[in-house]
């Protein structure tokens, strides 16, 4: 029998079809159940609603819990719901009656999204641990490989000289916009929802407050609709923030799928990283990043299957929502996998030398046969004009060798500080040490 469950129980076919995949997601939700109940037991204790001696009993055995999920003890019994049925029928089941006292004031709608909220606060932690890494290394390759030149290309034709400083700082950059949409989902996560009950608050004089601070939350969701309202939203904001990231990964490794191709040879990788043929012994597969290229589309796609789970929901909670977990849950371990395979194939990368030496790139150095014209005195048209006639008439041989590109973010000026300096101010804004310090103060 469920807790919240009367005389007579659902139907097996009903309680399967409902339950879903709820119980594999509730274990990851387990240790933020118990640190929401540490909070809400606090400030029940200050209203009256548990004495201070059963607030420390209760204190006592929710930390038992907790470590005991820790260390990989906790399970949810067979018979049992949730992961919130699970912790107070073990509190119930060791204390007494005190256990059944914990739900006061709560109902499941704004318990599971307290839930939801700690846990999407650490998953962000976790991405942007993986990214700045990442981060990192693609500094450390930009730096390294700045004046090894590469085509550039526009429409997947050569365009102009480009450079792998060039191209490994583009998605460093990236990375630093793509962690200014995750804050906005961190920003959503930092709220505090508990207190909403259902939706529509509670008739106990419950202190919001106390919570939001016990658990280090930024905010609360003042309006009780709108706290329960946000679930979905901050899954979808999560969701497109997730997206942004594989979408910087999608595109370097395509380009990285490309440069490999022996028509390119631009870039190598040792042969334990790569995967052979059954049949063609010179094969050296992308295997890697071509499941990466995969992976991150099916992350962008993500977005639109939660907009989706949302759409005709009207106010206030709807199971619905459940589903949010099957998309999301999956989606921050995929995005997880992508950021930490990515850094581990980038540190054995290889890059060719010399690419542009070869007459076969000569028509790239076309721009700047026309800018050093220009720089010269002549008009820019009859530069163009001037360089274009060569190139028909097969008499354009440019010097290969030298180029002038003084400008910021360009070849010879990558501003590598200042894209460092952006992903610095960007990690300052996501405040973890608040969380762990209330976190702390929580258990002592």
């Amino acid at each position: 029998m469920k807790l919240w469950q009367k005389e007579t129980g659902s139907k097996k076919e009903v309680e399967s079809f409902t339950i879903g995949r709820d119980p594999e997601f509730d274990i990851l939700l387990a240790p933020f159940d118990v640190l929401g109940s540490m909070a809400h037991a606090k400030m029940l204790s200050t209203i009256g609603l548990l004495t201070q001696e059963e607030n420390e009993i209760l204190q006592r055995g929710l930390k038992d819990i907790y470590f005991e999920i820790e260390k990989g003890q906790f399970s949810i019994a067979p018979g049992v719901e949730d992961v919130h049925s699970q912790v107070e029928f073990l509190l119930t089941e060791r204390f007494g009656d005190v256990g059944k006292k914990l739900h006061s004031g709560r109902s499941r709608n704004d318990q599971v999204l307290v839930d939801l909220k700690l846990y999407y606060r650490a998953a962000i932690r976790e991405i942007i641990e993986e990214v700045k890494e990442l981060f990192d290394l693609l500094i450390i390759l930009s730096e390294k490989h700045k004046n090894d030149l590469m085509p550039g290309y526009t429409h997947t034709q050569l365009a102009m000289p480009s450079s792998f400083g060039l191209w490994f700082s583009s998605f460093a950059e990236g990375l630093t916009e793509d962690l200014g949409l995750l804050k906005a989902a961190f920003d959503l996560a930092n709220k505090n929802p508990l207190g909403s009950a259902a939706g529509y608050g509670s008739s106990f004089p419950l202190n919001r407050t106390m919570t939001t601070e016990l658990l280090g939350f930024a905010d609360l969701h003042h309006n009780v609709i709108n706290a329960q309202n946000s679930r979905g939203k901050t899954e979808r904001t999560l969701s497109f923030a997730m997206a942004g990231i594989a979408g910087t990964l999608n595109r370097m490794a395509s380009d990285v799928c490309i440069f490999m191709n022996q028509h390119f040879a631009f870039i190598s990788f040792p042969d334990d990283l790569t995967t052979g043929s059954s049949i063609m012994p010179h094969k050296k597969n992308p295997d890697v990043f071509e499941l990466i290229r995969a992976k991150t589309n099916q992350i962008q796609s993500v977005p639109t299957s939660v907009t989706m789970l949302l759409t005709n929901t009207t106010t206030g909670y709807h199971r619905d929502l459940q589903l949010l977990k099957e998309e999301i849950f999956p989606a921050i371990n995929q995005v997880r996998s992508c950021l930490s395979m990515t850094s581990f194939m980038l540190r054995s990368i290889k890059v060719k030398e010399n690419i542009l030496s070869d007459a076969f790139y000569k028509h790239l150095f076309s721009v700047e046969v026309v800018n050093d014209l220009v720089l010269k005195g002549m008009p820019f048209r009859d530069a163009y004009k001037q360089v274009g006639l060569a190139i028909e008439s097969g008499n354009f041989d440019p010097d290969q060798s030298q180029l002038e590109h003084t400008h910021e973010g360009s070849i010879g000026k990558l501003e590598l500080p200042a894209i460092q300096q952006k992903m610095d101010r960007v990690l300052i804004s996501f405040d973890f040490q608040a969380i762990d310090h209330s976190y702390n103060r929580l258990f002592h």
